[in-house]
């Protein structure tokens, strides 16, 4: 069996999902910045599930040199699906936003999304069963006012990803790419938007999923052969569509 790999574990969607595919019998490798986080949540797995082997690396995929050395570190792992979870938000007018967390921000939800999923697109493409699934957002089909550049970022991976679907379907390929658009989820993307050191969702938000919901319904995603699983802004109600946005065919060669 191959390994899944989950980015931005160590809290909300990325640690409940490594719960979740753990009860599916999966193999882990789990990163995030806070190693300590991280390993409590492996022995939190192996208590359950002795029989899963998790991996743990701490790592930081806002320094690019990070995210290379991290994909170069899974070569001698045979890996099946690959979330990029890990990520984060901004909230605030784009003339006060504070320009080096956007810098990372950029970095992260960007730069080294687009570079594994690249990487592993590379040495995937053909196996059977592979999936890619990127953490996108609400907020990368609609934008969001006061965090215009975080709706930004997510258009981006959700643009990307859906691109990238189509491309993988026309050449055949095996390999699988999703993204799944949360909207508001109780986790500490709150607290780092803001810049706080507590958030309280009850009360605050009018509606919201919780961290595990939202990753029983990326196992929908995953179970599903439709590209996108993304959360209705009226309804709150979570389906599962075909790609989203218009697409032209090019015969540039």
């Amino acid at each position: 069996m191959g390994y899944t790999v989950i980015t931005g574990a160590s809290s909300g969607i990325g640690y409940e999902a490594a719960l979740a595919f753990a009860a599916r019998g999966k193999h882990l490798i789990l990163a995030a910045r806070r190693l300590d986080k991280l390993q409590e949540l492996q022995k939190k797995i192996l208590d359950q599930y002795p029989y899963i082997k998790v991996d743990v690396q701490s790592v930081d995929l806002t320094d690019i040199e990070q995210v290379y050395s991290f994909y170069e570190s899974l070569a001698d792992y045979e890996l099946d699906t690959f979330i990029n979870n890990a990520g984060f938000g901004h909230f605030g007018s784009i003339a006060e936003q504070d320009v080096n967390k956007i810098t990372d921000m950029l970095h992260l939800n960007i730069e080294a999304l687009t570079i594994l999923s690249t990487l592993f697109v590379r040495d995937y493409e053909q196996a059977e069963g592979a999936q890619l699934i990127n953490i996108s957002s609400r907020a990368g089909y609609t934008v969001v006012g006061n965090a215009v550049t975080y709706s930004a970022t997510k258009f981006y991976v959700s643009a990307f990803t859906e691109g990238l679907a189509l491309e993988l379907n026309e050449k055949g390929a095996k390999l699988q790419a999703k993204v799944l658009a949360p909207a508001a989820t109780e986790s500490e993307f709150a607290k780092r938007s803001l810049d706080v050191d507590q958030f309280e969702y009850e009360g605050n938000i009018q509606r919201y999923h919780t961290s595990k919901e939202m990753a029983a319904c990326m196992l929908e995603l995953y179970d599903s052969e439709k590209t996108v699983g993304i959360v209705d802004g009226k309804t709150f109600n979570f389906e599962l569509k075909d790609p989203i946005f218009s697409h032209v065919r090019t015969s540039m060669k």
